[in-house]
């Protein structure tokens, strides 16, 4: 269970992943930098919060509390990014963070406790809660995204009207366990 754990949360961070540099690689430094009211995020303030908190989460996450002492929350929500470019860099930045942290982590580990906030976790369960984190803004970013480009949008996923041909591909393939992501 607990391979199959690691593996599968890897594939599933992966994939949130994908969705944003798809996202991304539609949209001009402009249109990332879109906010349609005040106090609304904007992509690029999504990715910034995101990266924050993925440097804070997994930087040291063994032996260090995942809310760093260095970490000023309340910049994310600044928008500072003069190109694409240093925002792709930034964004990267924080997926290798991830990364880094989760890649070499041993089944028998995943009961161990971390802090975050001084709040116990199980490393599981800290896993589990930056999963759904980073899963919620990925799908502001994208439905920001199709705002953006409206009939430009590229889907991410299963167009409209589509959904019998996909199923249809889908089960033409014989029964067989393998991931989700792993046809796309």
């Amino acid at each position: 269970m607990s391979v199959s754990y690691l593996n599968s949360v890897t594939k599933q961070f992966e994939y949130y992943k994908s969705l944003g540099d798809k996202t991304i690689s539609q949209l001009e430094l402009h249109e990332i930098q879109k906010e349609f009211s005040k106090d609304s995020n904007s992509i690029a303030i999504i990715v910034k919060h995101i990266v924050g908190n993925m440097l804070s989460r997994w930087t040291n996450f063994l032996t260090e509390d995942g809310e760093k002492k260095w970490r000023h929350r309340d910049s994310e929500f600044v928008d500072t990014f003069k190109s694409k470019e240093e925002l792709l860099t930034y964004w990267n930045k924080g997926w290798n963070c991830l990364f880094d942290a989760i890649t070499p982590l041993k089944t028998e580990q995943l009961e161990n406790i971390i802090y975050i906030r001084n709040q116990g976790h199980s490393i599981t369960e800290a896993i589990n809660r930056q999963l759904a984190h980073y899963s919620y803004h990925i799908g502001q970013l994208v439905f920001l995204g199709k705002l953006i480009k409206g009939n430009n949008w590229v889907s991410l996923s299963i167009p409209k009207g589509k959904s019998s041909s996909y199923n249809q591909e889908k089960f033409s393939k014989e029964k067989g366990r393998r991931h989700f992501t792993d046809d796309l």
